[in-house]
């Protein structure tokens, strides 16, 4: 499964180590030889997908300290569509907006606004390249007011449109 060596090879660049990203591209490949159907192998990409971005989720958060931080990066992934502002994450954790803008940036060196548009555009690059949503589909998953909103943002993180990013 080529998908399978490509997750592979962006999951080691991202922290996971080599014997546990080729053990589980070894598992996705035995079940994707196993697959009857066109539709199974779908699901099995999903799921394979599913389970790197966990697995890198969970590396990113071990070098994190602070409950509050832990607590809003999961909530960041669990809903980028919700209010992931300093003021709306600051409110979730219970914290002052201030307070939580200094701890966010010492303990994960980015800003909150960098980190929430990142995290929703690696997420939107995977849509792009193994869903079928549409832009429109997409912009309204990650909270974006507009399908144009979200096209600046991606061209801005990434140099290119989501449509020429599709291909």
């Amino acid at each position: 499964m080529i998908m399978a060596a490509f997750l592979a090879e962006a999951c080691m660049e991202s922290g996971l180590s080599h014997d546990e990203t080729y053990m589980i591209a070894d598992i996705y490949s035995r079940k994707a030889d196993r697959a009857v159907s066109c539709d199974g192998l779908q699901r099995l990409l999903e799921d394979m997908c599913l389970d790197y971005t966990g697995r890198i989720r969970e590396i990113k958060k071990e070098h994190i300290i602070s409950i509050h931080i832990r607590k809003c990066i999961e909530h960041i992934y669990e809903d980028l569509s919700a209010d992931l502002s300093t003021k709306g994450l600051a409110d979730f954790a219970e914290l002052n907006p201030s307070y939580l803008s200094k701890l966010f940036k010492q303990e994960t060196g980015q800003t909150i606004k960098t980190y929430v548009t990142a995290a929703k555009m690696d997420t939107a690059q995977n849509l792009l390249k193994y869903s079928d949503l549409s832009c429109s589909e997409i912009a309204t998953s990650l909270g974006y007011c507009s399908q144009s909103a979200f096209t600046y943002a991606f061209r801005q993180f990434t140099g290119t449109t989501p449509g020429k990013y599709r291909g």
